[in-house]
């Protein structure tokens, strides 16, 4: 491990640590009830009197989010790339995502349920569509920033145009999809919760809910910190594919 890494990964956690224990002696020193803030010990306990049930509850918010965020992989890109093809088709097509994007999912979430009803094709659909704009926004940005000498170059020596996709504008993209796609996936989570809140019998999102109509402070903080770690989680998968898959560019988180 490098010296930057090291300080990267040693600084996160001190800063945890300090919030952690600010946390507990606030609690304590001021006798905070457990139903509006429990303490972080109080959060642990919870978590491991009630792991089995936050791991089942864990599951399907995985799922929905992998999945959407698949989904929204695979219609977003070729979106993204039509739009930076065609002058037509960005003038058409953008604005109209830009005014979807501002709809608050909250606000069509219930439409989407009755549409899809309570299985997960509610939630898989929100998750989609928070995950869907930044994928498209940042691939097409990055297609359409793709340096000009790189082009004249590659139609110098003929290139057909699939080749000159495939060889130059996409590896030249690759930065703003993998941008795109770590702000996309941790978006992932927080659709797969209001789908959860909307309607769903099991989810993290579901579980944070019932442990708030029963007044159980630190289960429902627990659930909160189980969906803190699974969005991290998957924005590690991400970030890891895209260190395989750019060995040459430097972590995008560093500096």
């Amino acid at each position: 491990m490098t010296s930057g890494a090291y300080y990267r990964s040693v600084f996160p956690f001190i800063g945890l640590c300090v919030i952690v224990a600010v946390w507990q002696a606030y609690t304590e020193l001021f006798t905070v009830s457990s139903v509006v803030l429990p303490s972080p010990s109080d959060i642990f306990l919870a978590s491991v009197e009630n792991f089995g049930t936050l791991m089942r509850h864990t599951w399907p918010t995985l799922v929905e989010c992998v999945l959407g965020f698949a989904l929204a992989i695979a219609i977003g890109i070729p979106i993204a790339v039509a739009l930076s093809s065609s002058t037509l088709l960005n003038l058409t097509l953008y604005p109209i995502l830009i005014a979807m994007q501002s709809v608050p999912k909250v606000a069509v979430a219930p439409i989407i349920l009755v549409w899809f009803g309570l299985g997960i094709e509610s939630k898989l659909a929100i998750a989609f569509l928070v995950a869907f704009f930044p994928i498209v926004v940042d691939t097409a940005t990055g297609l359409n920033a793709t340096p000009k000498g790189l082009l004249e170059l590659a139609k110098s020596l003929r290139a057909t145009r699939w080749q000159i996709f495939y060889k130059v504008q996409f590896p030249s993209a690759l930065p703003f999809v993998f941008a795109g796609a770590k702000v996309a996936v941790t978006l992932t989570v927080i659709g797969a919760v209001i789908g959860e809140f909307v309607g769903s019998s099991e989810g993290l999102g579901n579980l944070l809910l019932t442990a708030n109509s029963q007044l159980n402070g630190p289960l429902a903080w627990a659930a909160l910190i189980w969906l803190s770690v699974l969005g991290m989680a998957l924005f590690g998968v991400v970030a890891l594919v895209e260190r395989l898959s750019m060995p040459w560019a430097k972590d995008s988180g560093g500096h």
